[in-house]
C-alpha cells in the first residue's frame, strides 16, 4: 500500500501525470486543466484509501487490508483513465 501511495502522489504532486498525458502537441494549459478534474475525483479514492490503510493497520483487520488496496487501485485507475481522456 506504501509503493501504490507513493505511485498515486508521484503521479499527482511530482507532475508524473502531467508529463504523460500531457506532452503531446497541444499547450499544456489546457490538458493541465482537464488533469485538474481528473486528479481532484482520483484524490477522493486517495483520501478513502489513507482512511482505510490506517484503520487496516490500527486494527489488524485483513479486510480493511483488501478494501484499501481495491481504494488506491480505484484511484491509480481513475488517475490513468482520466488522463488517457484528457489527452
Amino acid at each position: 500500500m506504501v509503493l501504490l501511495a507513493a505511485l498515486w502522489g508521484l503521479s499527482v504532486y511530482a507532475g508524473w501525470g502531467l508529463e504523460a498525458f500531457c506532452a503531446g502537441g497541444e499547450p499544456p494549459e489546457e490538458c493541465a486543466g482537464r488533469m485538474t478534474l481528473v486528479i481532484a475525483v482520483s484524490s477522493l479514492f486517495a483520501v478513502v484509501a489513507t482512511v482505510l490503510t490506517i484503520g487496516a493497520w490500527l486494527t489488524w483487520r485483513a479486510r480493511l487490508l483488501v478494501y484499501a488496496i481495491a481504494a488506491w487501485m480505484g484511484a491509480e485507475g481513475v488517475l490513468f483513465v482520466g488522463g488517457m481522456v484528457a489527452q
